[in-house]
Formats: C-alpha cells, structure tokens, sequence
C-alpha cells in the first residue's frame, strides 16, 4: 500500500490538483477558506519589517493577508515541495508585484531556511499531510526557523465535534468532494486524498500537544464550530 504520508506522494498529489486546488480549496472549505487563512495569519500578529515564513506556501493563497496592512516590504520565505504550486506562486508573485517574496521548493523537512531566521511563521492548511513523527519533526522546524520571542500560527479543514455537522462533513468530503475532484480535474480519486488526510487528522489537538512537548509555548485555536482548527504560539 502506498504511504500517502511520503514526501514525494505529497508533492505528486499537489503537483495534480495545483490547476484546479483554489477552487476546490474554496469548496472543500465551505467557502471560508480566505476567512481561516486572514484569522490565522492575524493571530501571528505580524508588525513592520518583520520576517515571515510561510510554510507550505501552495500557490500563496496566505500573502495577501501577511502583506496587507502591515508593509508590502516584509520579507516573506514561502516554501512548498509541490513544483506545480511554486510555479504559480512565481506567476502570482509577478502578477502582484510581490517583489519580497522568496520562493523555495523544498521539503520541509530537508530545507535551506536559516536557524533563527523568522519573527513569524504561517502556514495555511498543511498540517493534515503529516503523521505523528512527522508533526513532532514539523514542531522542531518551527521552533528551529523561529526567532527566540519569535510566533507562529497554523491552520487546517478539521471534523467537527459537534455530532449532526460532523457526520454531515464525514458525507461532505467522501462523496461531495470526489465529485467536485471528477468535475474539474477527471480525477475523483485525486481529490478523495483530502478528505482521508483530513479524517486521520481530526483537528489540531494532537498537534498542539506536539507543539508544547517540543517546547513552544502554543495554543489549540478552534474556527467555526470546529470546521477548522490551528495552532498558535510563541518560541
């Protein structure tokens, strides 16, 4: 059986959906998508001249709101190991202007981002992709890449606890989200991925077990009901 949890599936996956992942992003989401990414980067209360690393970067659905209102001249890192996402994170770079965005394919856990080197990390919607070894390994990057002082915030969909929404979401991303995955890529199968990520993630509170035992100083945050969950936190 294949290990969907290996770097080089994660990066195939998303190298399939990069086309068509915004919208079906949107979907899978309920349409809040944009909302969670602008909450959970305004939890890593980012100020002028501030360094941001933006892990798991996709195709930059996060820089709109880790620039605005702050200075379009922060440095941001963003980092992705799908080739297909960073090719159009450099397409929005340009179309945007986003002159101080440094974009890196690597995985994130073999990559070139210095200790110490950021006063902030985003990252919107990766944490599913990760196993429990590979969450404890994410922690210590974190806490590796981060200023002393420095913060972070993390966001990911997650199963409700609520009983009627969560068997409604269970039906939602098995049947519903393969369909819309058929509709506009002619792969149900590529996009039935998520929902599976999404099951054996369950929410954020594993992670921020994870987080703390590594030493971060780090919360569970809870987004609507449930329907998303994250993590945020200091070093």
């Amino acid at each position: 059986m294949k290990d969907i949890y290996k770097p080089e599936f994660i990066a195939s996956l998303f190298d399939d959906m990069s086309k068509t992942y915004k919208n079906v992003n949107f979907i899978t989401s309920f349409g809040f998508s944009d909302r969670w990414r602008r909450q959970c980067v305004a939890k890593g209360n980012i100020i002028k001249g501030d360094v941001v690393v933006d892990l798991m970067t996709g195709m930059g659905e996060c820089w709109p709101f880790i620039l605005k209102g702050v200075n379009r001249e922060n440095k941001v890192i963003a980092l992705d190991i799908s080739s297909e996402m960073i090719r159009l994170g450099k397409v929005k770079k340009q179309d945007q202007g986003y002159i101080n965005i440094d974009l890196l394919q690597e995985d994130i856990f073999k990559n070139s981002i210095e200790d110490n080197s950021a006063d902030v990390i985003i990252s919107g919607f990766g944490l599913k992709t990760f196993n429990e070894l590979q969450m404890k390994n994410f922690a210590l990057e974190v806490k590796r890449i981060l200023k002393p002082g420095g913060t972070f915030s993390l966001v990911d969909v997650s199963i409700p606890n609520n009983t009627a929404l969560k068997s409604l979401y269970l039906f939602y991303i098995k049947y519903c989200i393969p369909f819309f995955g058929k509709l506009f890529l002619g792969n149900p199968e590529t996009y039935k991925m998520l929902g599976i990520y999404t099951e054996h993630f369950k929410n954020a509170k594993r992670a921020a077990e994870i987080f703390k035992a590594s030493g971060l100083k780090a919360q569970y945050v809870n987004y609507f009901y449930g329907c998303a969950t994250g993590i945020s936190g200091c070093n």
